[in-house]
């Protein structure tokens, strides 16, 4: 396994994440529920730990998808981005999905963590292609 190429797309998808939720923080924040200060912020959303753990996090999905494409021969940016895309669309947002369903939380928040695990995904499976 190429260790560098793991590291490299979990940072990227880590960026992705960033970008996605700091479009969609207000929505996100909203339909999650989560505690916020006075800002509107989450409280305790700087923390350091919440933010390594969602690295770590990034880093077993992107070390499984490059598992999985070696064994399964994806080894183009286009079969990457189709195996990331299928990987976050019909594996992780699904599942996201199962757990908002069943807390009974606003369907929006599916849409937006499932739409971030999708689009996610499907970058980091190019990316993995590139090493």
């Amino acid at each position: 396994m190429d260790y560098l190429a793991v590291i490299v797309t979990a940072a990227i998808g880590f960026g992705v994440g960033a970008l996605w939720y700091g479009v969609l923080s207000k929505p996100w924040v909203v339909a999650s529920g989560v505690p916020t200060d006075a800002n509107g912020a989450p409280r305790g959303g700087a923390n350091p730990v919440t933010f390594a753990g969602a690295y770590l996090c990034i880093l077993l999905v992107a070390g499984m998808m490059r598992h999985v494409f070696a064994m399964g021969g994806i080894n183009t940016v286009g079969l990457g981005l189709m195996g990331g895309l299928g990987i976050g669309l019909f594996f992780i947002a699904p599942w996201i999905t199962l757990n908002v369903l069943f807390a009974q939380r606003p369907k929006v928040l599916a849409l937006i963590d499932g739409g971030y695990a999708t689009i996610a995904c499907a970058v980091m499976g190019g990316v993995l292609t590139l090493f």
